[in-house]
């Protein structure tokens, strides 16, 4: 559901529980994007958190990598959203730049983000299986530690069906684990979540969502944050625990 600066937090909270996300246009200004853009740009993409191809450029730990976007991303803005929403025990555990070309071919199906990103591998009951993403350890942890996080997307182009907008289906984060072969699209319906440049969607990752191939020959760049409030047991950490304010 799109949210405007004119309706109720408690708007924007029911969008979140019932549906799952929520769009809220106008957090930043175009200067405050072509200001993001700049630092984005000046950024050592030689570097291994960065993934280079024909039709996909990413920065994983992007907030470490990029130190000086920081105080342009958690602006009064942001800052009083998150704050008002999440409260002020929240911090980021996950942030992702993701550049998808005007002539990406990439396509994303249906999915869940069901791993964290953590600092080392330590066998702890609950938490698996593992991978590796670019040197980084990735883990499954339980149900109950995902239905924690929340996800920020900041959107730094208008985006539409056209150029890879999110598609989802409302609701099927309240639903555990669901496998997208299991979807009964006699019941579920489709949504597909158009975002303003400068806007940003909160969603929750375990709403099914997929990303459709670029289809008008504009860009779609997107700054993708986690945030949860609970640490980890036994001994794990998360691989990028930064404060918001």
């Amino acid at each position: 559901m799109a949210i405007t600066e004119q309706e109720p937090l408690q708007t924007l909270q029911s969008g979140l529980g019932t549906n799952g996300f929520a769009v809220v246009p106008g957090i930043f200004t175009s200067q405050e994007v072509a200001a993001m853009i700049r630092e984005i740009e000046r950024a050592d993409s030689l570097k291994e958190t960065f993934r280079k191809s024909a039709g996909l450029f990413a920065i994983r730990q992007f907030l470490k990598e990029i130190p000086a976007i920081h105080r342009l991303i958690f602006n009064a803005r942001l800052k009083q959203l998150i704050t008002q929403l999440l409260g002020s025990r929240y911090f980021v555990v996950k942030s992702i730049y993701f550049d998808k070309p005007a002539a990406s071919n990439w396509f994303v199906s249906y999915h869940q983000d069901l791993t964290i990103s953590v600092d080392q591998r330590i066998e702890v009951p609950g938490f698996g299986p593992w991978t590796m993403k670019q040197h980084q350890f990735a883990v499954q942890p339980p149900v109950s530690f995902l239905e924690n996080i929340f996800t920020l997307r900041i959107h730094l182009d208008d985006t539409n069906a056209a150029n890879g907008a999110l598609s989802v289906v409302p609701g099927s984060h309240r639903k555990g684990i669901y496998r997208p072969e299991h979807i009964d699209w006699a019941v579920e319906k489709e949504h597909t979540c158009c975002v303003p440049e400068g806007g940003v969607m909160i969603m929750k990752p375990l709403l099914l969502h997929s990303s459709e191939r670029t289809r008008n020959g504009r860009s779609r760049r997107v700054i993708h944050i986690e945030f949860s409030d609970r640490e980890l047991p036994n001994g794990l950490k998360w691989v990028e625990r930064l404060p918001v304010l």
